[in-house]
């Protein structure tokens, strides 16, 4: 068995590619996990997130490349070190709690010793994830977000240095969601366990982990801190990943493009190079007086903390429909001039083979 390491610990996945008969799935994807560090795998189903934890957990056999835990290969094409073998936490999707066992027998189900020490570390554990008074009921007399924390402190009981978590919010409403997820990362921190996580929520991704692998079609986007891929994506796939966005069709002239919001620089791209102005949604700031471009309200709507505002902006021969984003309630009113001016920050410039 591949024993936990101190703080060098490390998971590494070193051009991993799969397929599924003729059909690849994963392309030549590489990615670290440091010690104590979350890392999540983030884009739309079928992107090969679910693939690469089932690499990382030895339920499948990659078809390329290597997967090393602290510096051991654990799978290649020719080896694979079984699950148990790995010392990793599994949560699944559907929990998998065992239906005919308590709560307390589901958690100490995955320890090879059940000593006084190992299960009075386990009430422990209990106690921290607010599950300490279940340990006598059944799976089935639970709620979600009370099963899916007995699926956490039973992947945790072993004390294994790197816990996987395939979609693990996703059974669960948006208030309770929002809640166990920051339970569930202030036990990892205070455990000191590495985490993987899948997940197709870019604000889930951002509220939990150090890194992002951004994935699409078995391809890596791009990987980097959640603020990278916010502030500067790559390209327009991660860009609208991260937030709903305007689109801005330009071209390049005299390595500047000309808008009704402004000049912007394109000394990287060519002469006539047909580009997209990528603006998110909070990146506009409207106002009453004459400071911007011209816009007229086509309608509004109240979404709670903010308001989206439907924009029709004149630019000569066509119109630009734009949303902003603006905080709280708006008091503009369908038909009324009000002026545009775009956030710099906000602004992201595309080729169109950059899409």
């Amino acid at each position: 068995m591949v024993q936990k390491k101190n703080s060098d610990f490390m998971i590494s996945f070193d051009q991993i590619s799969h397929s599924y008969g003729t059909d690849q799935v994963i392309f030549e994807v590489s990615f670290n996990i440091q010690s104590n560090e979350v890392v999540s795998l983030l884009g739309p189903s079928g992107c090969g997130k679910t693939t690469l934890l089932r690499l990382a957990a030895g339920l499948e056999k990659p078809k390329g490349g290597l997967i090393r835990l602290n510096e051991e290969v654990i799978s290649s094409p020719d080896f694979v070190l079984s699950p148990e073998e790995r010392g990793v936490g599994l949560v699944f999707q559907s929990y998998a709690l065992f239906p005919h066992l308590t709560v307390t027998q589901n958690i100490l189900f995955g320890l090879p010793q059940k000593s006084t020490k190992d299960v009075s570390s386990v009430i422990d554990l209990m106690r921290e994830l607010d599950i300490e008074e279940l340990g006598d009921k059944y799976p089935h007399e639970l709620s979600g977000g009370q099963q899916q924390r007995v699926a956490l402190a039973r992947a945790l009981a072993p004390k294994p240095s790197i816990i996987l978590l395939d979609e693990p919010f996703s059974g669960l409403d948006s208030r309770l969601r929002e809640r166990v997820r920051d339970q569930m990362l202030h036990i990892l921190r205070d455990t000191n366990t590495a985490a993987l996580m899948v997940t197709h929520d870019a604000e889930e991704a951002m509220f939990m982990s150090d890194k992002i692998i951004v994935l699409n079609q078995g391809r890596e986007m791009q990987q980097g801190r959640p603020i990278d891929l916010y502030c500067r994506p790559k390209n327009r796939f991660v860009a609208e990943f991260f937030g709903e966005v305007n689109h801005i069709p330009a071209t390049v002239r005299n390595n500047q493009i000309d808008t009704v919001f402004g000049i912007y620089r394109a000394a990287n791209y060519d002469e006539g190079t047909k580009v997209q102005i990528v603006v998110r949604h909070e990146g506009l700031n409207l106002n009453l007086k004459s400071e911007g471009a011209v816009a007229y309200v086509v309608e509004t709507h109240l979404l709670g903390k903010n308001s989206l505002v439907h924009l029709s902006v004149p630019t000569g021969s066509t119109e630009l429909h734009l949303h902003a984003r603006i905080p709280g309630l708006s008091w503009f009113e369908v038909g009324e001039k009000v002026f545009v001016n775009i956030d710099p920050e906000q602004v992201f410039i595309f080729s169109e083979h950059n899409m």
